[in-house]
């Protein structure tokens, strides 16, 4: 049975607004046709800095984006943040790790190009 919750990795979100090619057909597909999806608080963060340091252009504000692509925002909550630092130390980027704290609290699938999130004990669709 297919994903219907998904939350979205900062890059995927990205490549989705972007249109890209980067975002495989299986995984576009999945977006589309899934009951909710989610952005975390922690992809805002994460791209508002990198805007800051002047690695990424934004079109318009991640709120706006999520927003307009018709998804859900994720706040980052205690219990998040609390799964995030009990993880183990498979990959070191917090903001990634975040998100997989949020997605196994939460029941969500994560929707990742990044292979180093495949040791944790969630569920991943590959884009």
């Amino acid at each position: 049975m297919p994903a219907t919750r998904l939350l979205l990795d900062t890059h995927v979100f990205l490549w989705w607004r972007a249109d890209s090619r980067q975002l495989g057909r299986a995984a576009r597909n999945a977006i589309g046709a899934a009951e909710i999806v989610f952005v975390s608080a922690a992809s805002a963060w994460e791209a508002a800095i990198k805007a800051a340091l002047g690695r990424l252009r934004l079109p318009a504000s991640i709120e706006a984006g999520v927003i307009d692509s018709g998804f859900q925002k994720l706040p980052i909550s205690f219990a998040h943040a609390e799964a995030a630092a009990a993880l183990p130390a498979h990959h070191a980027d917090p903001f990634d790790r975040m998100l997989v704290a949020q997605a196994g609290i939460e029941r969500l699938a994560l929707v990742t190009h990044d292979r180093r999130l495949q040791p944790y004990d969630v569920e991943i669709l590959w884009t």
